[in-house]
């Protein structure tokens, strides 16, 4: 039972063999970001087999312009990891609990904000996008819901975000899984029962993510034997929040230049039509799920180092980094073989319409092998951004995308019109995937080596900030 508690309890990263710590952090993140996955999977998988496969459309096309929006949330959650973990790697007590606090007071009020913008951008962004007059009336009251209802995930980013800082990768899980399985029932009674339609697999949404969100932070007030919680750790310390956002903000515009990198593509997409529409929607659904280990890797590595390097540990950094690369890239291989062995299966959970599953799995075979080049580049990002740097990955991830992956995705499709596709051939949105993919990889792996993320020791610009 002892062994049971202190699953949920705050972990030390910097004691014991690297490679086991970082699995046993990275098992409880895996599961869960698929059950994080399982979120939207299940919204699609619902729309796709009640409502038609241009409700598994619409919900589909809202997703770059959520992405966009929710970009705050981003920053300030990534912001909030790297502190939490360096302050809790050098038993900071003080600072740790002003952290916390003012993470909770900045989600407040960047909530506010997208609850206000969020409605009133939704149609003009996509009309903007050419959304087909067919799905936008359903992509707009679905973005709606879940912008008007963002507390609730907005907090439980942020908390699940300190919960693994402190290094507590389990309970966020467990709350995951509760608010997932609460998804799909309400997802299955709005839509199948009360006929609600898209609208209704929004509203699931938000009341799952609320409840998450509640349990997360009953968790947080009951470890205070690491920190305070209490109404003067709320109060925004000018130091501390210009701090979080400073480290947070490369990466929440890292996900905002994604994103509108996303809404070029997605532009680029719905001049195909409706089913490679549809298509685009199944395969990253399927790619969700295979990009799950590299992310949970890329996080445990951030938590990994962070506490590493704020307890001055850099040659245990070092060796972690080796075994998590490592690890991340096998069990990435390892999904590969099995995309391009029983892929087709996984296409037929979401449609039962033929043409629509072989479309889906051309596809997926283009991006199947750039699993592995993206392993690469999450743990090797994620040890960067833990160690204070998160401006390399920033610059990375522009490249990749900005530069490479849109203007290549346009040029091929350009490149390969005919009378039979009068727009090019849907192929070019994959195959620039995994061309940024790759390189993304390389260029990474370059500035990961030349090492001047190590002068860049996070608790000393924290500790002049604040």
């Amino acid at each position: 039972m002892a062994k049971i508690r202190d699953l949920f309890t705050a972990r030390d990263l910097t004691e014991g063999p690297p490679w086991k710590r970082i699995v046993e952090f990275s098992i409880p993140m895996l599961i869960g970001n698929v059950a994080q996955q399982f979120y939207n999977t299940a919204d699609s998988i619902i729309v796709g087999r009640y409502i038609g496969d241009n409700a598994l459309a619409a919900v589909g096309s809202a997703a770059p312009i959520l992405n966009l929006l929710l970009v705050l949330f981003v920053g300030i959650s990534v912001g909030a990891g790297i502190m939490v973990a360096q302050y809790f790697g050098a038993r900071d007590r003080g600072n740790l609990s002003r952290t916390i606090g003012n993470c909770l007071t900045l989600t407040a009020i960047t909530s506010m904000i997208i609850m206000v913008v969020g409605p009133l951008v939704t149609r003009p962004l996509l009309e903007l996008l050419n959304t087909p007059a067919s799905i936008i009336d359903w992509c707009a009251g679905y973005l709606n819901i879940l912008f008007l209802g963002s507390l609730g995930f907005s907090y439980f980013n942020i908390l699940s975000g300190i919960l693994r800082g402190l290094g507590d990768s389990v309970s966020a899980l467990v709350f995951l899984l509760i608010s997932t399985a609460l998804n799909v029932v309400l997802d299955i009674v709005f839509v199948a029962s009360f006929s609600m339609g898209v609208p209704g697999v929004a509203l699931a949404t938000v009341l799952a993510q609320a409840l998450s969100a509640v349990l997360c932070l009953i968790k947080l007030t009951k470890m205070q034997e690491h920190f305070e919680l209490n109404r003067s750790m709320l109060k925004l310390d000018r130091g501390l929040a210009l701090t979080v956002v400073k480290l947070g903000l490369p990466s929440g515009l890292t996900q905002a230049i994604f994103s509108m990198a996303m809404i070029m593509v997605q532009s680029l997409t719905n001049t195909f039509g409706e089913l490679v529409i549809a298509c685009n929607v199944v395969v990253m659904r399927v790619d969700g799920f295979a990009m799950m280990p590299n992310f949970s890797f890329g996080s445990a590595m951030t938590t990994f180092a962070g506490q590493n390097v704020g307890a001055g540990k850099m040659d245990r950094v070092d060796k972690g980094t080796r075994h998590g690369t490592l690890i991340a890239a096998g069990v990435s291989a390892s999904i590969t073989i099995i995309l391009l062995f029983f892929g087709e299966h996984l296409m037929r959970i979401f449609t039962s319409t033929p043409e629509l599953v072989v479309l889906s799995m051309r596809m997926l075979r283009i991006l199947a092998f750039g699993y592995i080049a993206m392993a690469v580049t999450q743990s090797l990002s994620g040890v960067m951004r833990g160690a204070g740097d998160t401006i390399t990955p920033m610059w990375i991830s522009i490249i990749t995308t900005v530069v490479i992956r849109v203007p290549l995705a346009y040029t091929l499709a350009y490149l390969t019109r005919s009378p039979e596709n009068p727009t090019g051939r849907p192929e070019a949105v994959f195959v620039s995937l995994l061309v940024a993919w790759t390189l993304g990889a390389v260029i990474t792996f370059i500035s990961y080596k030349r090492g001047k993320w190590r002068s860049k020791a996070l608790r000393k610009s924290i500790k002049e900030a604040a």
